[in-house]
């Protein structure tokens, strides 16, 4: 094979050959396959001549024949020709076989023009505007045609055919792929091998695939990948071609002399020449086409570019993978699966599945299986789900083609993805998982054992390795998530109940294995997920986003599973509970499930009322044995379940209920008076005999209504005496607060209803409120857990008689609004602040002393979550007042990882229900934070004090949340000034006027939300401001001033109004933050007369200053517009400056003037500092920007591993290498002789790249 060392793009036009086809099928060989004898025959040598300079197209008459016809009418007709090209194509609507066809007819008859359509064609598919002419064809080279081509690009828009939206640019890649796949199809036999039209399309886009234009270069790319594609089927077939002929040959020539013809055999040798010589001439089209696209565009800086690399070097691998199935060319994908973009990794992946999918293949991958299993495996991780289904896929089929590939490791690597919370990746999991485990046959099975059913089916050890793998599955816990993974590939073995019913039931056969507790209790839990699964036919929760629409079959096929379920378990299950299972907490727990998914009618349809009568006992029983809280309530869904009034069963199931109900109240109740009529100490036993029977009523209560059983008057009696003596036990007491709960929510729903009477209305609120203050009692119970049972109990009773209750046309139920006091309220935000703001550490009475168990930690953190939420809800309906939230937002930064997103939404619900309420709360935590710092730190605080400093954060986090729409929050905004202006002077400093008042530095905290002020309110607020001042504050200058002066400048910036200062600028040294936002100018303005009327201050105040009259105006140099300053000044300048005055009417003019230039002065000499640093600033960012952009201009490598940090990149792997060691050398024929053959390529790294670039091992 002859490889070229390097390849231009300038191709070069060889001269046109006398030899004229009328058609491109001349000769057919004794096959039916085609051939031309007067082709030129010395091929073997040959390559795609695509390097020098452009020869002449013709020569003599039928050149300057041509040249004529170009220049002529036809050549005026040729863009309307090649437009059509392209709009057939673009639309798709007709044969390509006949465009193809056509332009065929074209070509014979003039080749020249109809190749310059056939480039204008690829030029157009690339969106350039610009036409190839003649002229340019003849005399320019191809690298200045392609350069003449990008001139004309319109960039105007990043768009182009192959990557355009809409329905008609869907069609135009596969219509485009599809016409040069006919093309060369219907020129296989003559056209291309005419050493014109092949050279100069392969030249063509070889140049355009180099382009820096991404249009030329994905176009081409696409276009001589699929090319490629065309000519590696040419390949095969002449390979299949020349193997019949071979064959033929070798039968013809051992035949004896007399019956053997002479010109048969030379006929056969002949036309063998003729497609050796062919196939010479395809493997250098493809040589030139592999080392000029291929290997430079793998790596292109696109995702799209070697997404198509990718893919179709997988189509050359599976179609002709004598040639193309070796290491050679496997190497690309392997390292392409590190590439950093999911589309092309999944390139890799479905390339390599049609690889392992034929198992004939399997032995040529054993060695690439060796090198990148390893990384296979490791993107079952991947970051894209769809990249990580694909490589499950790919290891299913790699285990199918062989068990031993893959190590224990690799297989456990795989399993635990059946637990994913994302559907396809666990159920590409779960199919992997059954192959590996579950489809293995067994030599002992025959057809009698196939017949058989029950326990000695075949399914049974299945089920048992199905237990097995459960069990061991450490990580995870979920039967659902399990059970639904393998749901598609598993159906009929999870649908075996009777096989799990025979496994539970039936004694073990001889020498069969018995199954443990732990494992009994596992397939009942699966037994539950398989039967819940097909009757509700969704996915559990977290993997699916809606509920499925079922199909006619489907739905079918779901009513015969619930027929065969409920005929199975009626009869089986009242046995299972019978048996030891009714002891067993959680095995009784999962059972007592399986009737919520029955059929209840087939109980009367199929006479099955004794097996009715059967469960219901032992329903009954289970409830006198058990006081789980989880098996108590098991029992009362399965009653509420089967007390459906719809079926026939409901009388005999309500009659059963009643009776269990009847014995359970009266036993409570007698309990219960010789329970309180004991002076002596509380016997245990009594004590847990109330406990459990207050326990299953309460059960009861939650789905059951027991209004009748009046049981709120032993409950309350109950609760009263535990507050009178103080020593009734915990688990009594937050039963009884739970079972009055479910009283008085009954009695609610019966009244609401309308068909009570009035007294009924009236009892049902002197109950409510009675409830209430025993719950507020309860409060101050020295058990934690009774109070965060008094407080749910109390927020949810409130909730649900709030003023809400009576919306919705429900005013007869006025009476029953319950508002809370302000003791109450007090009471329940002392919880909050006791239980919930709390350190991990601290809260040892949630986690039962278990520390460092992270379960409980969490658990325990829940628990706390909820307890806030419900107090918020409180807040956000309305139903304490509003100010009490205070104490929860000033919580909001210490307590960010915890609570941040539940005290986040109550702002937003507040501030949606009152946004002056809402700014009010908000400066109201902020100055109970202040307090409690100056309580800390004493009055005279240092400002740069952590603690100072978190205060100041909170405000600007608070700032944050009233977003960039200053209309919509003005009067909030307003007002929270106006509150925080007071609370800053409101206490004076003991020492006089002289002195700063106490509250002084509050000004600080409260310059961060000057941002969030119009211009027109800071003019508003600055006069309310100079009210509290006086002279002497305008003349200091110590630190105690600065929050003063920072302020006050915050108020003066007139066109920047995001200016916010951290702190003032002192000795000891102080930061100064400019946010620069947009300036609010521009695009909403208000009225003059709105903006100055200062609507939000009560009118009652003067707007005038004590101290001076209308005529002054302060004036910031900030607002001066002599001498602009840049951005950087100002924020600057606004700090140090101190405002200019006019002379006012009643001021000494001589201390005016002293002033007056005792200001200007400082203002010359801090102007001064402030340019000096701007410019020293100004200098570092100029720096920092080149040197950013001489980082940006650097490449981003294109190839990372995504599953973690790899040391091996894609342009570290290119380095070195040598692109001219590979060459497309198609294999020899089956019985070809004289060839040698093909010796393996074992990724010999000296092929293709340099040992000492390469990072790490790839092998």
């Amino acid at each position: 094979m002859i490889a070229e060392p390097e390849i231009p793009t300038e191709f070069q036009l060889p001269q046109e050959t006398e030899a004229h086809f009328s058609s491109d099928t001349d000769f057919e060989d004794f096959d039916g396959k085609i051939y031309n004898p007067t082709k030129v025959k010395s091929t073997s040598s040959k390559k795609v001549n695509i390097s020098g300079e452009k020869g002449k197209s013709g020569n003599g008459a039928k050149s300057a024949t041509g040249m004529n016809r170009m220049n002529g009418h036809h050549q005026q007709n040729g863009e309307v020709e090649n437009m059509m090209l392209f709009e057939v194509v673009k639309l798709g609507k007709s044969a390509m076989q006949s465009v193809v066809d056509d332009w065929i007819e074209s070509y014979k008859h003039d080749r020249d023009t109809a190749l310059l359509d056939l480039i204008n064609f690829f030029i157009q598919c690339s969106g350039c505007k610009g036409v190839v002419t003649a002229e340019m064809f003849r005399h320019m080279q191809n690298s200045e045609i392609i350069r003449k081509m990008t001139e004309e690009f319109d960039e105007d828009s990043g768009d182009y055919p192959l990557t355009m939206p809409g329905p008609q640019w869907k069609k135009f890649k596969s219509s485009f792929c599809e016409f040069i796949s006919v093309l060369v199809r219907q020129c296989q036999y003559s056209i291309i091998y005419d050493e014109y039209m092949m050279d100069t399309v392969i030249s063509l886009l070889t140049g355009l695939s180099d382009s820096q234009v991404r249009a030329f270069r994905h176009t081409s790319t696409l276009a001589a990948m699929k090319l490629m594609t065309a000519l590696v089927n040419v390949a095969l077939n002449l390979s299949i071609n020349m193997d019949n002929t071979q064959r033929q040959y070798e039968t013809e020539r051992n035949k004896i002399i007399g019956k053997r013809a002479n010109d048969r055999l030379e006929l056969l040798l002949q036309k063998r020449k003729e497609l050796q010589e062919n196939q010479d001439e395809i493997e250098n089209m493809m040589n030139a086409i592999f080392k000029g696209v291929f290997v430079h565009r793998y790596r292109d800086a696109i995702s799209e570019i070697r997404a198509v690399c990718i893919e179709e070097i997988g189509v050359w691998m599976k179609m002709y993978s004598d040639a193309f199935l070796n290491d050679s060319y496997l190497k690309y994908v392997g390292w392409t699966m590190h590439d950093k973009q999911g589309e092309v990794r999944l390139k890799c992946l479905t390339a390599l599945q049609g690889l392992y999918y034929n198992r004939e293949l399997i032995p040529k991958l054993e060695l690439f299986t060796s090198r990148f299993k390893d990384r296979i495996v490791s993107m079952t991780l991947d970051k894209e789900y769809e990249v990580a289904v694909q490589a499950i896929k790919l290891l299913t089929l790699v285990l199918q083609g062989s068990d031993d590939v893959l190590t224990s490791e690799d297989c456990e690597n795989v399993y635990h993805l059946v637990y994913s919370a994302h559907r396809p990746v666990a159920v590409a999991a779960g199919e992997f998982l059954y192959k590996k485990l579950f489809c293995q046959k067994d030599p002992e099975s025959d057809e009698g054992t196939v017949k058989r059913k029950g326990r000695q089916s075949p399914n049974a050890k299945l089920i048992k390795t199905l237990v097995f793998f459960f069990l061991e599955s450490e990580l995870h816990e979920h039967a659902a998530y399990l059970v639904d993974s393998m749901w598609d590939c598993a159906t009929d073995l999870l649908k075996d109940w009777e096989c799990m019913a025979s496994l539970l039931m039936e004694e073990p056969l001889n020498g069969e294995e018995v199954l443990t507790d732990r494992q009994e209790s596992a397939l009942i839990e699966i037994m539950l997920c398989t039967i819940r699964q097909t009757v509700e036919c969704h996915p559990p929760v977290g993997r699916s986003s809606g509920r499925k629409v079922l199909t006619a079959k489907e739905k079918k096929t779901q009513l015969d599973d619930r027929t065969r379920i409920t005929e199975q378990f009626s009869t089986v299950l009242p046995q299972l509970l019978a048996k030891q299972y009714a002891v067993d907490a959680e095995k009784v727990t999962n059972l007592l499930q399986l009737p919520l998914f029955f059929d209840l009618e087939i109980y009367t349809t199929g006479r099955l009322e004794k097996h009715l009568d059967s469960l219901l006992r032992q329903l009954k029983n289970i409830v006198e044995k058990h006081v789980d809280t989880d098996v108590l309530e098991a029992c009362s869904k399965t009653y509420h379940s089967l007390c459906n009034d719809e079926y026939t069963i409901f009388n005999r199931v309500d009659i059963s209920r009643s009776q269990l109900i009847d014995e359970l109240v009266d036993k409570f109740s007698h309990m219960l008076e010789d329970f309180l009529q004991e002076d002596e100490e509380l016997d245990e036993d009594d004590a847990y005999q109330v406990l459990s029977t207050l326990k299953r009523i309460t059960a009861f209560h939650n789905a059951h209504d027991l209004t009748r059983w009046d049981l709120f008057s032993s409950n309350y009696k109950l609760l009263k005496i535990g507050i009178e003596n103080g020593d009734m036990p915990e688990q009594i007491v937050i039963h009884a607060l739970q079972c009055t709960h479910y009283v008085i929510l009954w009695n609610l729903a019966t009244v609401s209803e309308g068909s009570s009477t009035k007294d009924r209305l009236i009892m049902l609120r002197k109950q409510m409120r009675a409830f209430c203050q025993l719950c507020q009692h309860y409060l101050m119970n020295v058990n934690t857990a009774v109070k965060e049972q008094a407080f749910t109990i109390l927020c949810d009773i409130l909730m649900i008689f709030s003023h809400q209750i009576v919306s919705g046309g429900r005013e007869v139920l006025e009476p029953l609004v319950y508002t809370p006091d302000s003791s109450l309220q007090s009471e329940l935000l002392s919880f909050i602040l006791d239980h919930v703001f709390i350190d991990q550490d601290e809260d040892s009475h949630s986690t039962d002393g278990h520390q460092d168990d992270e379960a409980s930690k969490i658990e325990a953190l829940h628990k706390r979550r909820n307890l806030l939420a419900a107090f918020c809800k409180l807040i956000v309906y309305n139903v304490v007042d509003m100010h009490t939230a205070a104490d929860i937002f000033k919580q909001y930064m210490k307590y960010y990882n915890d609570y941040g997103d539940i005290i986040k939404e109550t702002m937003s619900k507040c501030r949606q229900a009152d946004k002056i309420q809402c700014a009010k709360t908000l400066i109201l935590s902020l100055q109970q934070l202040f307090n409690e710092l100056e309580q800390d730190l004493g009055l005279s605080f240092d400002r740069t004090a952590p603690g100072f400093s978190g205060v100041k954060e909170l405000a600007r986090r608070f700032s944050l949340t009233f977003g960039l729409d200053q209309l919509k929050t003005r009067e909030a905004v307003a007002m929270l000034h106006k509150d925080g202006i007071d609370f800053a002077f409101k206490e004076p400093n003991v020492n006089g006027e002289g002195y700063p008042a106490v509250n002084l530095a509050f000004l600080d905290i409260l310059s961060e939300f000057s941002s969030k002020l119009l211009r027109q309110d800071k003019r508003t607020l600055y006069v309310y401001l100079e009210k509290f001042m006086t002279e002497q504050m305008i003349l200091h200058r110590e630190d105690v001033w600065l929050p003063l002066i920072s302020y006050r400048n915050s108020l003066l910036t007139g066109d920047d109004d995001t200016m916010s200062v951290v702190s003032g600028i002192s000795s000891r040294g102080s930061s100064v933050r400019s946010k620069k936002t947009k300036p609010a100018t521009g695009k909403r303005k208000l009225p003059e007369e709105e903006s100055n009327d200062g609507s939000w201050i009560s009118r009652e105040h003067s707007l005038q200053s004590p101290l001076m009259m209308q005529s002054p105006q302060l004036t910031s140099t900030v607002m001066r517009e002599a001498k602009r300053l840049r951005p950087e000044e100002e924020s600057y300048m606004g700090v140090y400056q101190m405002p200019h005055h006019q002379p006012a009417v009643d001021y000494n003019s001589q201390m005016s003037w002293l002033i007056a230039q005792r200001q200007q002065e400082e203002a010359r000499q801090q102007e001064r500092a402030a340019m000096n640093y701007v410019k020293l600033r100004s200098n570092l960012q100029h720096a920092i920007r080149r040197g950013t952009g001489l980082m940006e201009d650097d490449e981003e490598p294109i190839v990372e591993d995504v599953m973690m940090s790899s040391e091996g990149r894609i342009e570290d792997l290119n380095e070195g290498m040598d692109f001219d060691t590979i060459d497309i050398d198609l294999p020899p024929s089956k019985n070809r002789r004289e060839r040698n053959e093909l010796k393996p390529d074992f990724f010999d790294p000296a092929s293709i790249m340099d040992d000492s670039v390469l990072g790490v091992s790839m092998f």
